[in-house]
């Protein structure tokens, strides 16, 4: 695996996604890229720029499944090629039900911006779920924790890094 563009280090920009990966002693290969802030998907951008298939590229998605305040928002990782059902992740949580997150309080539990929220290094670890289509893959591309720059790694590194379950959470 290669890095495509300028790097800040020899993995590319620092981020709290790529220390916790380094800290983990995971391996990943850093992927920053002219990010165009007049794009309509940033998952989808990502593909495009990086010439990699849309399913192999992963958002994250905060949702909100109710109840305790401080258990309340999980974390669903699913392809840019697809949309997350709401139903699916409920149920990956073991909630009654799920709605997305109000942008803010995603952008405050994660420590991230919109466009740029990773699985990975979190302010505030939350329950996650991968969608089971990530298994396909020897490796995977999720937001590297800004805008324009993903990671690549291997999603059993990602599930184990995340504390994350496996479910099926793509709509039908």
């Amino acid at each position: 695996m290669r890095s495509r563009g300028k790097t800040k280090t020899a993995h590319g920009p620092g981020t709290p996604a790529t220390a916790a990966l380094e800290a983990a002693g995971v391996p990943y290969t850093a992927h920053p890229y002219e990010h165009d802030p007049s794009s309509a998907s940033y998952g989808l951008e990502a593909a495009e720029v990086l010439g990699v298939a849309p399913e192999r590229v992963f958002k994250t998605l905060v949702v909100d499944i109710g109840g305790d305040v401080a258990a309340r928002l999980c974390v669903a990782v699913v392809p840019v090629s697809g949309n997350l059902d709401l139903k699916a992740a409920a149920a990956a949580f073991g909630a009654k039900k799920a709605s997305m997150a109000d942008p803010a309080a995603a952008e405050r539990r994660t420590g991230y911006v919109l466009g740029g929220i990773s699985p990975l290094g979190q302010r505030l670890p939350s329950p996650t779920a991968i969608d089971e289509s990530a298994l396909e893959f020897e490796t995977i591309l999720v937001s590297g924790g800004r805008r324009g720059f993903d990671i690549e790694l291997a999603p059993a590194d990602l599930v184990r890094v995340t504390k994350a379950s496996i479910a099926p959470l793509r709509a039908r």
